[in-house]
């Protein structure tokens, strides 16, 4: 008997007692190699000694206070270095515990910044289909996930949905990847001027897609055409790098891979490496700028804003990252990982498309490769992977409704950037047995 309030309420999940690298064991002494992260969050893995020790000294110093009377030395050297290697123009940093808080926090800046500087009329945000920001209302109005969004559909914000980039599925026949990115951008200037151009507040995009739909890579010049849309009107560009920031990607803010700056970026999961729970929004100069100015505060606030561990877990985990140069093995390594994939898994009858980069990946399921045609969601593909790999050793993070909330199937794979070639080949082999264990059956259950 549980009293705990578990997501699945039919089912109690297995006790994990320790963790270890890549490494979590549960309470029968069974182990798993950890391919996702968790939810692509553990980017050290587990127990790292350096972050362990510097809680440690944290919590021996300064546990907790509130920032409505203090700010304490470990917040301000986080904000500090997150500053030193934001993309250009970000000045400061919103220390918060979480990626869904990271972005409702990101929406009311980005509004009260239009407040300040005289465009209250401004009251709309544009986001795309088949994306994730969080479960907050503010921040499910804007995400696309919409088996998250249905229960809750009748109390969230209005929010414009247009069309993500998803060029396995969506890009036309003939149509280059260029030309396809500008007809994106042309969708989203649609998209503003039919609510009227000054009244959108921001365009809310993930920089690479993440859960919803499986790690969406965009392809090169549609965010450059994006934010060319976004300045033509006056509308931020708020990119949302909770789970494909801070390395995932192979450079600390995957943004760099499209050469734009973002108004607002929303960066939380690799922060902190799920040693404490940890989220932030990097913001421009001219934002922090229009509030100072005007009002002279954010209106807005929670109790564990800038928490003094959790801060000084993120700056530990920020240190080692640059320290051990692992933005360079999560490019390096990441590149043979793909090519893993590949090997493993390109030739099979159920492996639709394979997409991805640095240790943040997708495998994307079909019933028929030629058609594209998804597996009857009633098997619930996704589902019964988790559980074959897990009986295998291997934890992966595959979802459903991949293609437009309700049909398809996919796995997530976001190994922590410790791992090895050895570590990342285990997982190609473990991932492929499972695929082919269970779409295999699933075929035959369908004919």
């Amino acid at each position: 008997m549980t009293h705990v309030f578990h997501r699945h309420l039919r089912s109690t999940p297995p006790i994990a007692v320790s963790a270890s690298g890549m490494t979590v064991r549960d309470a029968t002494g069974r182990e798993y190699l950890d391919a996702s992260g968790g939810a692509a969050v553990s980017s050290l893995g587990h127990a790292h000694p350096d972050v362990l020790a510097a809680m440690h000294a944290q919590i021996d110093r300064l546990p907790y206070v509130h920032t409505s009377f203090f700010t304490t030395e470990v917040a301000e050297q986080l904000a500090d270095e997150l500053i030193r290697t934001a993309p250009a123009g970000m000045s400061h940093a919103y220390l918060v515990s979480g990626g869904s808080e990271a972005v409702e926090s990101a929406l009311k800046m980005a509004r009260q910044y239009f407040v300040e500087i005289g465009q209250p009329q401004r009251t709309h945000f544009i986001a795309r289909r088949q994306s994730y920001h969080g479960n907050t209302l503010g921040a499910l109005a804007v995400g696309g996930n919409e088996w998250r969004r249905a229960p809750f559909a009748p109390i969230l914000i209005p929010a414009t949905h247009v069309a993500p980039c998803y060029p396995y599925r969506e890009q036309r026949a003939g149509e280059t990847a260029q030309a396809y990115g500008l007809r994106l951008a042309a969708e989203l200037e649609a998209a503003i001027l039919a609510q009227g151009a000054d009244r959108v507040i921001a365009f809310v995009a993930e920089t690479v897609g993440g859960a919803t739909a499986g790690v969406l890579t965009p392809v090169p010049g549609y965010f450059q055409a994006v934010r060319a849309v976004c300045d033509k009107y006056g509308v931020l560009l708020i990119l949302d790098e909770v789970m494909c920031g801070m390395g995932r990607t192979g450079t600390l803010h995957a943004c760099e891979q499209e050469g734009v700056v973002p108004d607002l970026i929303t960066i939380a999961k690799g922060l902190g490496g799920g040693y404490q729970p940890i989220g932030a929004v990097l913001a421009q100069k001219k934002i922090v700028d229009a509030m100072s100015k005007g009002s002279g505060f954010f209106q807005h606030g929670h109790t564990y804003l800038g928490h003094p561990v959790a801060c000084a877990a993120a700056l530990a985990v920020q240190q080692v990252l640059h320290r051990d140069g692992l933005l360079a093995k999560v490019r390096e390594d990441g590149a043979a990982f793909g090519a893993m994939l590949r090997d493993a898994l390109g030739a099979h009858p159920h492996v639709g498309d394979i997409r991805g980069r640095g240790f943040f990946w997708g495998v994307e399921l079909v019933a028929d490769r030629g058609s594209k045609a998804p597996f009857d969601p009633s098997v619930k593909v996704h589902a019964l992977i988790k559980q074959d790999a897990m009986a295998r050793g291997l934890l992966c993070y595959p979802f459903g409704g991949t293609v437009d909330g309700r049909l398809g199937d996919h796995v997530l794979l976001a190994p922590p950037y410790i791992a090895t070639r050895q570590d990342l080949q285990r997982i190609a082999a473990l991932l492929a047995e499972s695929i082919d264990a269970v779409t295999r059956a699933a075929a035959v259950q369908a004919a």
